[in-house]
């Protein structure tokens, strides 16, 4: 018997060694040896992101032990393993006890964990997160308009018929109309869009399950509300950008005594809109 489990402990070594990319490629994945001795770790991780922009590493790629990169820098382990702790936060890689390190597909993940951070739960962060909103929204539904598929399109007809289902019912309204404006995000097709989007997912909820569990909502607001969004998607079906824009400028303008009432007004934004009717 332990023969046996010997047997499967060097099948298993032998498996995750095989994995990890070669000694001799090591230097054609992460250029040479001659790091700097000030900032070791930082210096590591500028080689390692480095190899993964260029393509050298592609999301799923093993990557070298611990030892192994400490010995291919001339650092320590200690440094090694910190530098891909910091990349595992930074969502670039995975790390996993007792398993090989790998590559990251980028995921919104880390930008969620930041606006949360960034955000909070203060008043000023979610008159803040109004106001991102308000200055990218708009923008996106133009360009949405411009760009979207007819699969988008029939996507998003669904949506709409989910939202028209769902009134009054702020669980399954809160699930549509996230999946409302994502959606919007990825008719654009531009990656950066969609990731800011699903990076705002999370403080986004937060807002929508404050603004619908209102007391003073009833019946007629929740169908003004589905009216707004349904000229969104007309103007988008139509494929008229400036029309997008307008219907979603719109549909914030509307919501802003509902914002004030839970938030309180901007003082920068109040500030700006003075300065505009002055202007």
């Amino acid at each position: 018997m332990a023969l046996c489990h010997a047997s499967v402990m060097q099948r298993d070594d032998a498996l995750a060694r095989s994995a990890e990319p070669r000694p001799e490629d090591l230097s054609a994945i992460f250029g040479g040896d001659d790091i700097a001795p000030s900032r070791l770790g930082d210096a590591v991780i500028e080689r390692l992101t480095q190899a993964i922009l260029d393509g050298r590493l592609k999301p799923g790629d093993a990557l070298p032990s611990e030892g192994r990169i400490a010995a291919q820098f001339g650092i320590s382990k200690p440094i090694a393993r910190e530098a891909l702790r910091e990349l595992a936060a930074m969502g670039v890689i995975q790390v996993q006890q007792g398993k090989t390190s790998r590559v990251r597909a980028i995921d919104s993940s880390p930008l969620s964990r930041f606006y949360r951070f960034a955000i909070g739960n203060s008043r000023k962060g979610m008159l803040d997160a109004v106001e991102l909103r308000r200055m990218l929204e708009p923008q996106i539904a133009r360009v949405a308009a411009e760009r979207r598929t007819e699969a988008d399109l029939a996507e998003f007809r669904a949506i709409l018929e989910r939202m028209k289902a769902a009134l009054g019912q702020i669980p399954a309204w809160m699930e549509a109309d996230l999946a409302f404006h994502n959606h919007l995000a990825l008719m654009t097709h531009n990656a950066l869009i969609i990731l800011q989007s699903k990076g705002l997912e999370p403080v986004v909820a937060q807002m929508m399950e404050r603004f619908n569990a209102r007391a003073a909502r009833e019946r007629p607001d929740w169908e003004a509300t589905f009216r707004r969004h349904a000229r969104v998607v007309d103007a988008i079906i139509a494929g008229d950008g400036p029309l997008a824009e307008a219907a979603m400028r719109e549909h914030f303008a509307a919501a802003e005594a509902a914002i004030a009432e839970l938030y309180g007004s901007n003082p920068a934004s109040d500030r700006d809109h003075r300065e505009d009717q002055h202007a």
